[in-house]
């Protein structure tokens, strides 16, 4: 089970990044690549919660994000056709001498078929430089959101 642990500095006050993590409307796929519009679908949400199913090439997650933390924002996997166990993401936010903001960025993979245990080897081998590209990309979208 492969468990990827990301950083990246952004401009973005944890504020602001949480308001990114937590759009779920038209355009997500902007700042999310592995979040189709089309495979968007809002179950519930609440003021610091939301339940959320999303995905794009056929693979989906149905996730419970809660960000009733300021500084933390946890997505536990609920459902998905690939993933299962102790798979999840976990978001923590440092704010940064000079305005700046630390993301550090937990990806846990445990697959539940043949098809989420190939693609969680993949990931054990490639995962830093794939999920990190994401997340580089994740960060600099919400930057560019940011007034």
């Amino acid at each position: 089970m492969p468990t990827i642990t990301l950083t990246q500095q952004t401009t973005a006050t944890p504020e602001e990044f949480v308001a990114g993590l937590t759009d779920f409307g038209p355009g997500r796929a902007d700042l999310f690549p592995n979040s189709a519009d089309a495979d968007l679908r809002v179950h519930e949400r609440g003021d610091t919660f939301a339940d959320v199913t999303e995905g794009s090439g056929g693979i989906w997650e149905r996730l419970r994000y809660d960000w009733s933390d300021p500084g933390r924002v946890v997505l536990t996997t609920v459902d998905s056709n690939v993933w299962g166990g102790r798979s999840g993401h976990t978001y923590t936010f440092t704010k940064q001498a000079g305005g700046t903001t630390l993301v550090h960025a937990e990806v846990v993979r445990e697959g539940k078929n043949l098809k989420g245990k190939l693609l969680g080897l993949s990931l054990g081998l490639l995962g830093r430089k794939v999920l990190g590209g994401a997340l580089e990309k994740t960060v600099r979208a919400i930057e560019v959101r940011v007034p």
